[in-house]
């Protein structure tokens, strides 16, 4: 891939006037024939002539560059749990600031963020805050982390990556919640400054993601293979289970299968319920008992964490030891019940490791859901 050679200095005195209008320079971009420009963040590579918008919708070109079009501004801003990103293996029990923008580079037919993935409406963008506003309400409202999610960072990793470095003086940790879909040197940049990740593996066939996501399969696990063995990143997984489409016992079986050698056992895995949501409304919603069917072929492929999600299982949902099998933390909905970790992650009654990131005791938060107005911490 090439970059652009337009002067870099020059683009930060453009990136200092533009950012109030949300409009920043980029620089994974180069021309290409007939006066276009093609975007290089993601394997779309869009190429775009001047005026015209990228399938993400918030990259586009302007005066034949690449621009990122919602820089510092966002469809709303909420205190959640971290659980519910889903991470259950970093810091748990603690509240994260969640924040996504609009677009997205995927065309998933069943996106449940629709309303903000699929908006083509800048109005729905009506919440302001720069980097340091947002590291600032983190701290004030005592929060661990940040999360870029409800549409995908990666593109508006501008943004995202300008925020996770204003957190980091503040001990403030950053959250990607991203589908896997960027390109190689993009995705070095972008996942630097990422302390925690979920990556949605939508399925594990190039069919289900050219028909069904308008993607292509092997670049998200070139993500996951890169985040696993070339970062510190701590990485979890999110499978939407939809019935028919990506549910089969064959087809679950070889995912797990690779996801136990080529990520190893010890990565998290939360297979989710699918609901019948925007251009997916004939599929009916999944019976838990998929769920379970899946949790159960996974941990026979090896995988020691594996999770249920948008359903109410207390048993599926909870932390065990991968040692002696008793309960480690225990999980009800976004509640966290049981914990049987020592402060540094063992289990207290046989001292083995359980994988993930910890800190001490845990949380109290909870499932509460707190919407915010970053104005307010200004």
């Amino acid at each position: 891939m090439v970059t652009s050679t337009h002067n870099h200095n020059q683009a930060g005195k453009d990136t200092d006037n533009k950012k109030t209008s949300g409009v920043v320079p980029t620089k994974y971009w180069h021309k290409v024939k007939d006066n276009r420009v093609q975007c290089d963040v993601c394997p779309r590579a869009c190429k775009l002539h001047e005026g015209q918008q990228g399938l993400c919708f918030v990259r586009a070109c302007q005066d034949g560059e690449i621009v990122l079009t919602t820089y510092g501004r966002s469809s709303g801003f909420c205190v959640d749990p971290i659980e519910k990103k889903p991470l259950n293996h970093f810091l748990p029990g603690t509240p994260v600031l969640s924040f996504g923008t609009a677009g997205c580079n995927l065309a998933c037919k069943f996106c449940q963020n629709w309303d903000m993935s699929k908006s083509r409406e800048m109005d729905i963008l009506a919440n302001r805050a720069t980097p340091e506003q947002l590291a600032q309400a983190a701290r004030s409202l005592g929060c661990r982390s940040i999360a870029y999610t409800y549409n995908d960072p990666v593109i508006f990793m501008e943004y995202a990556i300008d925020v996770a470095k204003a957190c980091k003086p503040l001990g403030i940790k950053s959250v990607a919640v991203t589908a896997g879909y960027i390109c190689d040197e993009p995705r070095q940049e972008f996942f630097q400054y990422m302390d925690a990740a979920n990556v949605d593996l939508k399925a594990f066939t190039e069919d289900f993601y050219h028909k069904i996501t308008g993607a292509h399969l092997q670049p998200v696990l070139d993500t996951l293979l890169y985040i696993k063995h070339h970062t510190d990143v701590w990485l979890e997984l999110t499978t939407l289970l939809i019935p028919d489409e990506n549910d089969s016992d064959e087809e679950l079986n070889e995912m797990t299968l690779w996801i136990a050698k080529e990520l190893g056992p010890d990565v998290p895995l939360h297979f989710s319920a699918f609901h019948p949501d925007w251009k997916m409304l004939d599929k009916p919603s999944t019976p838990p008992s998929t769920l379970l069917r899946a949790r159960n072929i996974a941990i026979n492929n090896g995988l020691h964490y594996v999770y249920v999600g948008n359903v109410h299982d207390k048993a599926a949902s909870s932390t065990y030891c991968t040692e002696c099998k008793k309960m480690l933390i225990g999980r009800d909905w976004y509640e966290l019940s049981d914990w049987n970790l020592t402060d540094d992650g063992h289990c207290k009654f046989c001292g083995s490791r359980c994988a993930g990131v910890f800190d001490g005791r845990p949380g109290d938060w909870g499932a509460k859901r707190l919407p915010v107005r970053i104005a307010d911490f200004a």
